[in-house]
């Protein structure tokens, strides 16, 4: 398996926020975000080959009984399911970070950490027409969402811009067709610095106040700033 990174850190993001995980970040990604901040694992892949024992072995070294599944897009990693298996069966709760654009097929979670992408994810010309084409075709599954949703606890982690993003994200709970409490959905500001995601706090804390949403700090980006390993 391609892995990025392995490294000991708080969860910065969603309901687990503030607990001592040990992240595997996979690296490779089946959509190219423009904001995505994590390019080494997504745009530009990169990484060492690691078998799933020597995996098994760095996150052992950790005290940490939580591990979060992240990437790039870590349910298109070759192994992930045997990998899961193996970090499960030593008794590690597992938090999976995936965009819910592929199916889990049982695959063993804890928290299914769902982030589909809005359409401010689309990439600019940075990318050729044929990968703007394809992200856009792909990031927004809501069957894959309802096979998540129906078959593990979970939280929806959306990423927020501007305001009129929360009209989108209610569009895609109505196209959902499952009941999902809005304590369940978290929105999150789109940004990696302290000053953009304390520009766009004020607006969306308020919003989420008056529409019942959660709203979804950066910890690690207060604690550390906007970097690897983190």
């Amino acid at each position: 398996m391609l892995v990025s990174e392995i490294f000991y850190s708080l969860q910065g993001e969603g309901e687990l926020i503030g607990v001592p995980s040990v992240f595997v970040r996979l690296s490779g990604c089946n959509l190219r975000c423009n904001w995505c901040d994590t390019p080494f694992a997504s745009w530009n892949p990169e990484g060492e080959t690691l078998s799933i024992d020597q995996i098994i072995a760095q996150v052992s070294t950790f005290p940490a009984r939580h591990v979060v599944l992240t990437g790039g897009e870590p349910m298109i990693a070759s192994g992930i399911r045997e990998l899961a298996t193996e970090i499960k069966q030593l008794g590690y709760h597992i938090t999976i970070e995936t965009a819910a654009t592929i199916a889990p097929e049982g695959i063993p979670c804890d928290l299914a950490s769902l982030s589909p992408k809005l359409a401010n994810s689309a990439p600019d010309e940075r990318l050729p027409v044929l990968w703007r084409e394809r992200h856009e075709k792909l990031r927004w599954q809501p069957e894959v969402v309802r096979a998540w949703l129906t078959q593990y606890p979970y939280q929806l982690k959306f990423v927020v811009a501007t305001e009129t993003d929360v009209d989108e994200i209610e569009s895609m709970l109505c196209e959902l067709g499952e009941p999902v409490p809005r304590a369940k959905v978290l929105l999150m500001p789109e940004g990696t610095s302290l000053e953009t995601l304390r520009t766009r706090s004020g607006w969306l804390s308020e919003l989420c106040k008056a529409r019942g949403y959660r709203y979804a700090p950066r910890l690690h980006i207060e604690l550390y700033g906007n970097r690897r390993g983190t």
